[in-house]
């Protein structure tokens, strides 16, 4: 697996593949919804490839000063179980290190709190914000 920054046309064109294939088509989301204000072209994607085709995805964009917001975390569902989703997260989390951020802080769907847990995010249960596609629950991490 190759784990990349996303630098050109080809490797955004990766993220959006892995975001179409795994959420609009599964999850029936227009393009609309999948794709919104914070896919710019300032917005970094990390995208992993099985030596060919994108596979995983995470984008990035900075939330305040000190936090950048991951989001559109997703692995193809016939990769799922393999490590994907940490290690996307975890590109993500030293990518955002680099670029000076303390914080990771990302809005999880309900039911993938305990994943985001097990990596090391604190979950905010007193609050759900109630999406156009799914129910989320606001969670961060202290970047070291």
């Amino acid at each position: 697996m190759d784990v990349i920054r996303a630098a050109t046309l080809a490797e955004r064109a990766g993220a959006y593949y892995v975001r179409i294939q795994a959420m609009a088509v599964k999850h029936q989301i227009s393009l609309w919804q999948e794709f919104d204000n914070h896919d710019t072209p300032e917005t970094k994607y990390i995208v992993i490839t099985d030596g060919v085709l994108p596979v995983a995805t995470c984008r990035l964009y900075p939330a305040d000063e000190i936090s950048m917001m991951l989001g559109r975390i997703v692995v193809l569902p016939e990769y799922r179980g393999m490590g994907l989703g940490r290690k996307v997260v975890q590109e993500a989390e030293q990518w955002a290190k680099e670029l000076g951020f303390t914080k990771a802080v990302l809005e999880s769907r309900d039911n993938k709190v305990g994943f985001y847990e097990k990596i090391g995010y604190t979950a905010d249960r007193t609050v759900t914000i109630h999406g156009e596609t799914f129910n989320c629950i606001p969670m961060e991490k202290t970047l070291i």
